[in-house]
C-alpha cells in the first residue's frame, strides 16, 4: 500500500486533473522507487502521449479537410463567376465589376479629372448563320476564339464577359468615351481576321454598344444604355460602334410600343392582304398572286412592310406574322375558288421566313390549313428566299422535304441576287424559281441583257424547274421575255399589289382580253 503522506499521490491527482482539462503535454514524473504507484504513473503518462498523438492526427485532418473545403468553397465562387466555356467573366461578374467601378471615390490627384467607367457590349453579326450551318461544335470554338481576342485587345485593368450566346461584354474601369472607342475599334479589327475552324475559314464581325457612366447610374441602367447603343449600331450595318444618346432611348421605347402594336395586330387580325398577279406571258393569264402583307396602323398610318417585318423578326414574331399570312392568304383563295373566279390552276404565293423551316410546327400548320379550307395543295406555293434555302441546315432540308410531301409548290424568291449555283438547284425540293428584278434591269437598252436572261433559262429549266421573272415594269420588258421564251412574269406593268376586293376585276378584265 502507498503511504498517505506520499507527495507522489497529489502529483498523480495533479496529472490526472490537467489530463481531464485537455493539457495533453503534462506528464508525472516517476520516482526511482519504481513501485506500483510508480506504475500507474508511467501509465497515466503513456495513455497522456496516446491521447496527445491522436489528437495532433486529429487536428491535422481537420486543418487538412478545412483546407479543402475553403478551396472548393473558393472554386465554387470562382465557377459562379465565370463562364464555363470562354472562361471569362460571366453576367454576375461583369454587374458585381461595374458596381465596384461606378462606387469608386473620386481620384485625389487635382490634375487628373476621375473619368467614370465605360462597358462595351458587343454581338457577334454572323454567329446564327454559322451555327446552324457548321454546328454547334463549330459556333464553340468560334466563341472561344473570340474570347482570345477580346482578351489580347483590351487593357489589363479590362474585365472582359460573356453575357450568353453571342454576347460580350467588356467593362473598362477607367475610362473616357473616347479611350473606350479605340479599344472597340481595336476588337473590330481583331475580328476581321478569320477564324480557323476544321476544313475551313470564317469571318464574325460584331456589333457594338458603348455607354460611359455617370454619378447615381446603376450597373444595370449602363447594361440597358449599352444594350441600346448596340441595337442602334446593328441597324447601321456590320462591324459598326455606337454610343448610347438619350434619343436612342426614346427610339427604342418607340420601337418597343410599335412591336407590342404589332403583336396585338397579329392576335387581332388587324392586319392585311395585298395581292400581285403572276402572269402567264404567252396568253395573259393570271396564273396566281402573290401575297404580301399591309399594315395600317391605327396612329401612324401605313408602315412598310420592309419596317415591321424586320421588326418582327427582332422581336421573335416571324413565325406568328407568317402563319397569319399563311391562314388568311388560303382562306382568301378559298373564297374566290367559291365565288367561280378562278380555276383548279390558280395558286396564291406565300412569303415564309427562315425561321419557318427550323420548326416543325409550321409543316403542322400547313397541313391543317390546307385541310380547313379544302384548298388543293399545289394551288399554295410558298416563297422562301434564295439564301434561306442555300444557307440552310439539316432541319431545313427536313421541313423543305416535308412541306413538299404535303403536296405544296416551293419556290426560291429572289434567284440571282449571288448564290447561284446548278449544283443546289438540282438537289433542293423546289418547283420553280422567281428571278430577281435586277436580271431585266437594262433589258429595253442593253444589247447583252437579253442574252443574259436566256442563259439563266437555259440554266433552270436544265435543272427541271420554271421560271417567274420578277419586275417586269414595260410593255417593251414584257415582250422581250415572252420571245425569249420565258413563261411567267410578274411586276408594276401587269398590275401592283392590290386589296383582294379588286381582283375580280383584274380576273375579269384578263377574261376580257382573252375573248378579244
Amino acid at each position: 500500500m502507498f503511504a498517505n503522506d506520499d507527495p507522489r499521490l497529489s502529483q498523480l491527482l495533479e496529472g490526472i486533473v490537467k489530463l481531464a482539462s485537455g493539457d495533453l503535454t503534462s506528464r508525472i514524473e516517476v520516482s526511482p522507487a519504481r513501485d506500483e504507484l510508480d506504475a500507474i504513473i508511467m501509465g497515466t503518462n503513456l495513455l497522456a502521449e496516446d491521447l496527445q498523438v491522436i489528437y495532433e492526427e486529429l487536428e491535422q485532418r481537420v486543418q487538412v479537410r478545412t483546407q479543402l473545403l475553403h478551396e472548393a468553397h473558393l472554386e465554387m465562387q470562382k465557377m459562379a463567376m465565370q463562364d464555363p466555356l470562354t472562361g471569362l467573366a460571366n453576367r454576375s461578374a461583369l454587374l458585381e465589376s461595374l458596381r465596384t467601378a461606378l462606387e469608386a471615390p473620386a481620384t485625389a490627384d487635382a490634375e487628373r479629372v476621375q473619368e467614370g467607367p465605360a462597358i462595351l457590349l458587343m454581338d457577334l453579326d454572323a454567329f446564327k448563320s454559322i451555327n446552324d450551318s457548321l454546328g454547334h461544335t463549330a459556333g464553340d470554338q468560334v466563341l472561344m476564339t473570340v474570347g482570345e481576342r477580346l482578351r489580347n485587345a483590351v487593357r489589363a485593368s479590362d474585365v472582359v464577359a460573356r453575357l450568353g450566346g453571342d454576347e460580350f461584354a467588356i467593362v473598362m474601369p477607367s475610362a473616357s468615351a473616347d479611350q473606350a472607342a479605340i479599344v472597340a475599334h481595336r476588337i473590330l479589327a481583331s475580328l476581321n481576321d478569320p477564324i480557323e475552324l476544321p476544313g475551313r475559314s470564317v469571318r464574325c464581325g460584331a456589333s457594338i454598344g458603348l455607354s460611359v457612366g455617370s454619378e447615381g447610374q446603376s450597373p444595370e441602367d449602363m447594361l440597358m444604355e449599352a444594350d441600346v447603343a448596340m441595337y442602334a449600331s446593328k441597324a447601321e450595318g456590320q462591324n459598326k460602334l455606337h454610343r448610347f444618346e438619350p434619343a436612342l432611348l426614346l427610339m427604342r421605347r418607340l420601337r418597343s410600343q410599335l412591336v407590342d402594336d404589332l403583336r396585338a395586330a397579329i392576335k387581332n387580325d388587324a392586319l392585311t392582304l395585298h395581292y400581285q398577279p403572276v402572269v402567264e406571258l404567252g396568253t395573259g393569264r393570271i396564273e396566281g398572286v402573290e401575297a404580301l402583307v399591309r399594315w395600317n396602323h391605327p396612329t401612324r398610318g401605313f408602315i412598310m412592310p420592309d419596317e415591321f417585318i424586320p421588326l418582327a423578326e427582332e422581336a421573335g414574331l416571324i413565325s406568328e406574322l407568317g402563319l397569319w399570312v399563311l391562314k388568311a392568304a388560303v382562306r382568301q383563295l378559298r373564297a374566290w375558288i367559291d365565288a367561280s373566279l378562278v380555276d383548279s390552276r390558280f395558286s396564291v404565293r406565300i412569303n415564309i421566313s427562315a425561321t419557318d423551316l427550323q420548326s416543325l410546327q409550321f409543316i403542322e400548320d400547313v397541313r391543317n390549313t390546307l385541310k380547313e379550307t379544302g384548298v388543293r395543295p399545289e394551288q399554295v406555293v410558298l416563297e422562301l428566299t434564295e439564301v434561306a434555302i442555300v444557307k440552310g441546315n439539316e432541319l431545313d432540308r427536313y421541313s423543305l422535304g416535308g412541306l413538299r410531301g404535303l403536296g405544296v409548290g416551293i419556290e426560291i424568291d429572289d434567284f440571282g441576287t449571288g448564290y447561284s449555283s446548278i449544283s443546289y438547284l438540282r438537289r433542293l425540293p423546289v418547283d420553280r424559281v422567281k428571278v430577281d428584278r435586277s436580271l431585266i434591269t437594262g433589258l429595253e437598252s442593253d444589247p447583252n441583257q437579253p442574252a443574259l436572261v436566256a442563259a439563266v433559262l437555259q440554266l433552270v429549266r436544265a435543272c427541271g424547274l420554271e421560271a417567274v421573272w420578277e419586275g417586269v415594269e414595260t410593255a417593251e420588258q414584257a415582250e422581250i421575255l415572252r420571245g425569249l421564251g420565258c413563261r411567267s412574269a410578274q411586276g408594276y406593268y401587269f398590275s401592283r399589289p392590290v386589296p383582294p376586293e379588286q381582283i375580280p376585276e383584274l380576273l375579269a378584265d384578263q377574261q376580257e382580253s382573252a375573248n378579244q
